[in-house]
């Protein structure tokens, strides 16, 4: 059996791509799709991986213009070309699950969340430094982007969801079912510590939709040591908001990034997520994860298990929030023991099992329609 690996593009590194790592270790001999890669990026894991890229590779800036490029995408993920596989399995965000695959190829979909910037396109690029005439006409493509988004998900066989929110989406926008297998935690990664700082923490990408903002707000109010791991295009903006107690260290090595996690005293996730892997990352770490109660995090989040809700996306909703943490007594040991719940061993398991039936019933399927058609 020969099987293939797709994702959107591998130029920025967050829960995604790790689980297209995590693919990669599950089936190491199958080459990995992608429309542009940025190689001074890539997961470890994934730097000994047989990578290939569509024509858009070599497009001047991918790296660092990938948004403003939208429309070539769905252009360059059509022209990749699967005819040698049995089997392709698509990790999608974006435009992966729209590949062109032949009749007999079982095309898998591991969907983390229908294409973000088709579908809420406004919160997508809100605060993005993007030239107001580039955003305007990428919002009248969306339109467009939606019947292809919408028309393409036909050519996937079965849809794994990564979240029960992720499963809703794909029912409204694809009227598609899909079955839901949690994204893999490396949990080994991250060891609780003995010693437990004064310091909140966030990691993230820093673009608009991710609320660091919000944080930035509350924090700016609380006066609190607030450290913030990340880069992004929103950089500057946040840093201009933020008091001297909210501490900017931009992109850091997983093992001072685990270290963080560890002593935190509790973990800022504003935003709403798809699913979230990070806020269960520190959960491995010991500390609890005070979330916006939306989206993802409502398949994670247990209150006073391993972090609290705060119901509205306003700085006084977060602040009560952050004051309720600091005032209960949090079972670091406990906390990691949940974590686990969402190891790599487990997420490899159910996907393996979910793999072998659902290919077996299509192979069968294949079979009895060959076998009707001699018949005729």
């Amino acid at each position: 059996m020969k099987v293939a690996i797709v994702h959107d593009y591998l130029i920025q590194m967050g829960g995604a791509e790790r689980v297209v790592d995590v693919m990669h270790t599950m089936f190491p001999e199958a080459p990995i799709f992608t429309t542009a890669k940025d190689s001074s990026k890539l997961l470890k894991g994934l730097q000994d991986a047989d990578i290939r890229t569509s024509w858009m590779q070599k497009l001047p800036g991918i790296s660092t213009h990938f948004k403003n490029l939208l429309p070539l995408y769905p252009i360059a993920i059509r022209d990749l070309d699967f005819r040698e596989f049995d089997v392709v399995i698509s990790s999608s965000s974006a435009f992966a699950k729209g590949i062109k695959v032949p009749r007999n190829t079982f095309h898998l979909c591991y969907c983390h969340n229908p294409m973000r910037f088709a579908w809420d396109f406004t919160n997508y690029m809100k605060e993005d430094p993007s030239p107001e005439m580039l955003k305007t006409l990428l919002k009248a493509y969306t339109v467009y982007l939606r019947h292809w988004d919408r028309k393409t998900s036909n050519s996937v066989n079965q849809f794994i969801a990564n979240s029960s929110i992720v499963k809703k989406r794909i029912q409204h926008y694809y009227s598609r079912e899909a079955d839901i297998i949690f994204p893999p935690v490396d949990t080994s990664r991250f060891m609780p510590s003995s010693k437990v700082d004064d310091y909140y923490l966030i990691v993230s990408r820093l673009v608009s939709y991710k609320k660091i903002d919000l944080a930035i707000q509350a924090f700016n109010k609380l006066g609190l040591p607030l450290y913030i791991v990340g880069e992004g295009p929103d950089r500057q903006r946040l840093n201009q908001m933020a008091n001297a107690n909210i501490h900017f260290l931009g992109r850091l090595e997983d093992e001072e990034v685990g270290d963080l996690m560890s002593r935190c005293k509790a973990f800022i996730f504003p935003g709403e997520e798809d699913f979230g892997i990070t806020p269960l990352e520190v959960n491995a770490a010991g500390r609890p994860v005070i979330a916006y109660k939306a989206g993802g995090a409502l398949d994670t989040i247990v209150p006073y298990t391993n972090g609290l809700y705060f119901e509205r996306q306003n700085v006084d909703q977060l602040i009560s929030a952050i004051r309720e943490a600091e005032s209960f007594d949090w079972n670091t040991q406990s906390i990691n023991v949940y974590a686990k719940k969402f190891d790599i061993d487990t997420f490899k398991g159910k996907f393996t099992d979910y793999f072998e039936k659902s290919y077996y019933q299509f192979v069968t399927e294949r079979e009895q329609r060959a076998a009707y058609g001699v018949i005729i």
